[in-house]
């Protein structure tokens, strides 16, 4: 091995130099890009709030070379003959790329002109390419850079399904008090303050050898780890001390068996939950609260707020008793809710529900945490979570067939303040305050008369049209959950599909224009489930062909078949108890889809009645 391949480099750099016209391609072994929505909702946040604690209005941008840097950690490159491959770090480069790319695109809106494309793409003899470089993801990212959205298709590989969600996660992250006239302040101090440690190494031995290094033997204190010691040390006894270091590490390593900063997250979502006071406001230039400070040094607030957690520094005993009580009790209830996200469970199903359409989990897990008290049964503690995450369920569904919106940055100050408003209710307290909330929400299922499909809400009209396609036929006394209808553990998976082929010759008569019927075509009342295939068969067929094979699907699909009605004392039940207008369609014209959306809008209200 020569004396350059054993060449180690570590050196200090800001984004904008890592980024920079640069050239990188990933490794093999790491290629999927896997972040979740938690992964990429905190890197939004956590960047954009410690901008926001540096800015001040009135600033000049040459003032912005005072602000504090932000360290966002190390990565590590191979560098041979000439080509950079990342061996650490992709995850946080691609997505910082997505980051700069929603950047590119917010600031044509915004009528800026930073200076960040060099940092998306490079130029080469009149071709482009982008900086990190992996082929099967240059069609979603240049329509992400083009158009601000990118349509999946057959084929597409779980790093480009993660990568488009991931844009519209930071959509709706970034914060609206960043849209204005601290927009170039804020993207120089992302280019310029943002610092990383470049690793490079001349061959891959070293290469790996660092990751792994840096993977297995991480030798940094976590923010966990520095809490843990700082509560430790204020025990008195040493085997009361020890005990509690055994009990606190299998926590941490059981919360890491979820996610690797899971731990983190416990905590933010604890603290916030049951101890914060104030949020910074949504205003540019205000500085960072109780709500952002835990989210970024949790173990320092605690530590500058014994106070407010109920320790007292002279007195051991509390800290003992916020060890062996509080923090056992709300670990308990955070992971309960962890696997309610990932299995449809008896008593806590709104959970589930909300995993796949809720609010940013840095609101909902506060929120369903906050009314716990420590002493709470098991019951009590299930029964409450249920009901705050029936509460988001029922929030988000609204806003959505409204078309409002409900992103972190639109409604954080909304949803804190109801976190400390609910902090401590007992449950019929809870369920009377989240009811009167719903029923003064000015955004009620009155909007479903107009609410369509459109390019950016498919995953939003799935899980409605599943939840209603379950309902309706529990109701009727079947088996089927949401899950048989949003992601079926065998089988085929179910598509939203439309009534109406893509013929508009055979609806002129009743639209002027094709984009009329376009509209119509995609509005709720002409949309069912059905397998994948299933109406690709028979889907440019017309409606009185099509509808004989509808009796074969599920019921909502079925009820459009008289064959539905006959013989079907559950089904004619479920119309009668609930006053659903269920009835065949022997032809489908304009009317029939009006008809339709008002059926779907009535099961909504049923299902989601602010009487929680």
């Amino acid at each position: 091995m020569s004396k350059l391949d054993n060449k180690i480099e570590a050196r200090h750099r800001n984004l904008f130099d890592v980024l920079n016209a640069q050239k990188y391609t990933v490794d093999y072994f790491q290629r999927e890009y896997s972040w979740g929505e938690k992964h990429i909702e905190e890197l939004v946040t956590d960047l954009t709030s410690a901008f926001l604690n540096e800015y001040t209005v009135g600033d000049s941008r040459e003032q912005g070379e005072n602000y504090n840097n932000y360290y966002l950690g190390p990565f590590v490159v191979s560098s041979k003959d000439g080509k950079r491959s990342i061996i650490d770090g992709q995850q946080r480069l691609t997505s910082l790329t997505l980051f700069l790319i929603y950047l590119h695109n917010l600031q044509k809106e915004l009528k800026y002109e930073e200076k960040i494309e060099s940092m998306i793409f490079s130029e080469l003899r009149g071709s482009k390419s982008f900086n990190i470089v992996v082929e099967d993801r240059i069609a979603c990212m240049e329509a992400l850079f083009n158009f601000g959205s990118y349509s999946l298709v057959d084929g597409d590989d779980e790093s480009t399904h993660n990568m488009v969600e991931r844009y519209q996660n930071i959509t709706d992250a970034f914060p609206d008090e960043l849209k204005g006239q601290a927009f170039p302040f804020f993207i120089d101090w992302l280019k310029y303050n943002v610092i990383m440690v470049e690793i490079v190494a001349y061959s891959d031995e070293n290469a790996y050898t660092i990751f792994e290094t840096m993977n297995d033997r991480g030798l940094n204190l976590t923010p966990s780890e520095m809490l843990k010691g700082f509560l430790l040390s204020r025990f008195h006894q040493g085997d009361k001390r020890q005990k509690a270091n055994e009990l606190w590490k299998k926590a941490m390593m059981d919360l890491k068996n979820y996610d690797k900063d899971e731990d983190q997250r416990f905590f933010q979502s604890w603290l916030r939950a049951q101890y914060a006071d104030t949020i910074r406001p949504g205003k540019a230039g205000s500085k960072n609260e109780d709500f952002e400070k835990i989210g970024t040094r949790f173990h320092s607030w605690v530590r500058d707020n014994l106070q407010a957690v109920g320790l007292d520094p002279d007195n051991g005993e509390t800290f003992e008793r916020f060890i062996q009580k509080n923090f056992l009790f709300y670990l308990n209830a955070y992971t309960q809710i962890l696997n309610a996200e990932r299995a449809l469970t008896h008593q806590l199903e709104y959970v589930f529900y909300i995993h796949h359409w809720g609010i940013a989990p840095t609101l909902s897990f506060p929120l369903m945490l906050a009314p716990l008290n420590v002493g709470d049964s098991s019951e009590v503690a299930r029964a409450k979570i249920n009901l705050v995450a029936r509460y988001i369920e029922t929030f988000v569904v609204r806003r959505s067939v409204n078309f409002r919106k409900f992103s972190a940055s639109s409604i954080r100050y909304t949803m804190y303040s109801l976190v400390k408003e609910i902090r401590g209710k007992s449950f019929e307290e809870l369920k009377d305050l989240l009811s009167k909330k719903l029923s003064e929400m000015p955004d009620t299922f009155a909007g479903m008369e107009e609410f369509r499909l459109h390019g950016q809400n498919y995953r939003f009209v799935k899980f409605l049209l599943s939840r209603i396609t379950a309902w309706v036929e529990q109701q009727a006394g079947m088996s089927t959950t949401f899950i048989t209808y949003y992601q079926p553990e065998h089988g085929k998976p179910f598509e939203v599909e439309h009534i109406w082929a893509d013929k508009y010759e055979r609806y002129s008569d009743e639209f002027e224009q094709e984009h009329e019927f376009n509209n119509y075509r995609n509005r709720l009342g002409d949309l069912v489930l059905l397998p994948r295939g299933s109406n690709q068969s028979y889907g440019d067929l017309c409606y009185d062909q099509k509808q004989p094979h509808y009796i074969k699907e599920n019921l909502l699909a079925k009820s459009l078949c008289p064959l539905a009605y006959m013989n079907s004392p559950n089904f004619n039940q479920l119309r009668n108890v609930f006053g659903l207008p269920f009835k065949p369609h022997d032809s489908f014209k304009k009317q029939d889809v009006d008809e339709r959306q008002s059926l779907y809008k009535i099961i909504c209200e049923n299902i989601w009645d602010h009487n929680l």
